[in-house]
């Protein structure tokens, strides 16, 4: 039996321009996954740095997500080849990575999810991205089908930006405002003049150098600015604090 390519819908809405809303998932739950998958949004962040999953957890969230509307987008814990050729052989086509800080550490985020001669991704002939070798030319067309977007969140990675997107594979670059507001010495201030300052600046950069820029917001106003201000590949929430912040709120209203 023979299966087609699985098309990357994600990478295709940001090079023609659409906005991209997603919502971050850090709960490590695949029925979390599947119900916030289904919810809407265009993209789900499925994170291993700043939560417990692991491979095998990221990959019953991409089967929990076979269903809904929104594309898998996966945070590996380091810009690391073996990390990424895991997650790649389990059927990753996007990744975000964090803690890009210039032009070499970009390619070799995208070398990792390219096989050669673009990259050192490591072949396997059987496994659940092929479909278990049921899509006869994924070798040859993998690479066409990844994104990488890039995350900008210290001092050097500003001074880099034009470097790091001048990189070919790179699809976009992600502001990650709270690692880079303590990077500019205002850790837990992320609406720091300063580092709102920085961020204005970046996102012109980013976009003036033909890249999707992307940022994580939280709070609706500052979504709905970044959006207006040319962002295209933007977080609004993560299910962790819906479900804290909600739960609360219910709480309250009962508790006093």
């Amino acid at each position: 039996m023979e299966f087609p390519l699985p098309l990357n819908r994600l990478k295709r809405a940001l090079q023609q321009g659409q906005p991209q809303i997603g919502l971050w998932h850090g709960l490590s739950s695949h029925i979390a996954v599947e119900v916030i998958a289904g919810s809407g949004f265009d993209w789900v962040l499925l994170d291993t740095e700043h939560s417990p999953s692991d491979v095998t957890m990221v990959l019953t969230h991409l089967q929990a997500m076979s269903e809904g509307t929104a594309s898998a987008v996966v945070r590996p814990a380091w810009n690391d080849a073996v990390m990424i050729k895991r997650l790649l052989d389990v059927g990753v086509q996007s990744f975000l990575i964090p803690f890009v800080q210039n032009a070499d550490e970009a390619k070799a985020a995208v070398a990792a999810t390219r096989y050669p001669p673009q990259g050192i991704r490591g072949i396997a002939s059987t496994m659940r991205a092929n479909r278990y070798g049921r899509i006869k030319n994924y070798v040859a067309r993998a690479n066409e089908e990844m994104c990488v977007i890039v995350q900008i969140e210290t001092r050097a990675s500003l001074d880099n930006i034009e470097a790091i997107a001048a990189v070919e594979g790179v699809d976009g670059m992600f502001i990650g405002p709270s690692d880079l507001a303590g990077a500019l010495g205002h850790a837990g201030d992320n609406a720091h003049p300063e580092v709102r300052d920085a961020i204005e600046k970046a996102v012109d950069r980013i976009c003036a150098a033909g890249k999707v820029a992307g940022i994580l917001a939280p709070l609706e106003a500052d979504a709905r600015h970044w959006l207006a201000r040319g962002c295209r590949f933007v977080a609004v929430g993560n299910d962790a604090a819906l479900l804290a912040r909600q739960s609360e709120a219910l709480a309250a209203r009962f508790k006093g």
